[in-house]
């Protein structure tokens, strides 16, 4: 029983002998992907405000000196990355700020917001108004959280991260797996699209790992909405001095999600932060969103590879690079999917995976769509465009 499962009634059961085999896997038990795929996206920090202070984490500010983009903001970034041809607008923060961020309450209020996550409805909707499809991470939610957001969205995620109970997560606000779990279990109730995914090196063993690789399995297989799994090591910040993963653990826990996953769900790791040329042998087969026109927030002393270097690793493989959407194409209506992939069963208690709004935004006979329907059919764009100006992080001060 992992910690705070109780208290969410969070039955995800991990079975002794497939951790065991799950331990023994290497990277020579398991085949290369042939192919490589990313997601073009503009990363929109929605507010740096966040309940919790894990010790490895940059992203979050304190009371009285977080951010809070504008609608205005969140425009002109949206019409940035959709010029600079991205698909994505990653709407980002931590989660649902606590009584401590008075001045983002009260800004919310004045500007006719109940509470952020109000906000991020209207953000997502100004992305789909300029061209861009909505994935968002907004922390833990309720089955009605996501059964609100999942209207405008493509796609949701939240990190598991790890079901070990590990003092990076300590601190009065203390969040626990069991929370995740049951994120993860309400996104699959409600027919959303999901990445989640490990981190490797905050404290965790190797049985957590594969534990935690288990019961993201066990979750997706009541469900069929975990699109893809990232294995994200730990890398050095300002606050913390975690050790960053070698190769070596990392050729192991990338070898060990790709055993653990059922094969329609993709083994990612962010370019930026791990060795992708020298993980491709290990099974990865996505190197998820990367950004030509804004810094990843989250790890902001680690650029994003441009699109020669994504090749890059691609080359180092032997193995093609494809341009996909936020959503995985086996979760796109028909019409909007490549031939040849099969789709995944409609969501229980839901018609399709991709609500009427993403849909149609995708349909739109205009510069955007025909983007859009390009990448979800896999006839382009990959070819890199001219420079675009970067944004900055912005947003109005929590003061």
């Amino acid at each position: 029983m992992f910690a705070g499962t109780e208290e969410y009634d969070v039955d995800v059961a991990v079975e002794e002998g497939a951790v065991e085999r799950l331990l023994s896997v290497t990277p020579a038990d398991v085949d290369p992907a042939d192919r490589l795929t990313f997601a073009r996206n503009v990363f929109v920090p929605l507010t740096t405000a966040c309940r919790y202070t894990c010790t490895y984490c940059t992203y979050y500010d304190v009371p009285g000196e977080a951010s809070l983009l504008s609608p205005e903001e969140v425009r002109e970034r949206c019409r940035v990355g959709a010029d600079a041809g991205c698909t994505e607008a990653l709407f980002t923060f931590g989660d649902e700020p606590d009584d401590r961020y008075t001045r983002i309450h009260e800004t919310l209020d004045e500007w006719g917001f109940d509470s952020i996550h109000d906000y991020l409805y209207r953000a997502c909707e100004i992305a789909l108004e300029e061209g861009l499809l909505p994935h968002s991470n907004p922390g833990d939610l309720t089955e009605e959280g996501f059964a609100r957001l999942r209207e405008v969205n493509t796609s949701m995620g939240v990190m598991l991260e790890t079901t070990a109970d590990v003092d990076a997560h300590s601190g009065g606000r203390r969040k626990t797996p069991g929370q995740r779990l049951n994120t993860i279990r309400a996104a699959g109730r409600q027919g959303v699209p999901f990445t989640t995914g490990i981190l490797v090196g905050i404290g965790e063993g190797w049985r957590d790992r594969a534990e935690s690789l288990l019961a993201i399995r066990e979750l997706h297989e009541r469900h069929g909405h975990v699109q893809e799994v990232i294995v994200q090591n730990v890398v050095p910040n300002e606050r913390s001095d975690f050790a960053r993963p070698d190769l070596e653990t990392m050729r192991r826990v990338v070898a060990m999600a790709r055993a653990a996953l059922p094969p329609e769900v993709s083994v990612q790791v962010p370019p930026n932060l791990s060795p992708a040329a020298d993980l491709v042998d290990c099974g990865i087969d996505d190197l998820g969103g990367v950004s030509p026109v804004t810094d990843d927030y989250v790890n902001p002393q680690y650029a994003w590879p441009d699109l020669d270097g994504l090749r890059a690793v691609a080359d180092a493989g032997g193995v093609p690079l494809r341009e996909r959407l936020p959503t995985y194409a086996r979760y796109l209506p028909s019409d909007l999917r490549p031939v040849g992939v099969k789709p995944t069963p409609s969501p229980e208690n839901r018609g399709a995976w991709i609500p009427p709004a993403v849909a149609e935004r995708i349909r739109d006979d205009d510069v955007h769509g025909r983007r859009l329907r390009a990448v979800a059919r896999g006839e382009g764009p990959l070819d890199p465009r001219p420079a675009s100006p970067r944004v900055g992080a912005g947003g109005s001060d929590d003061r």
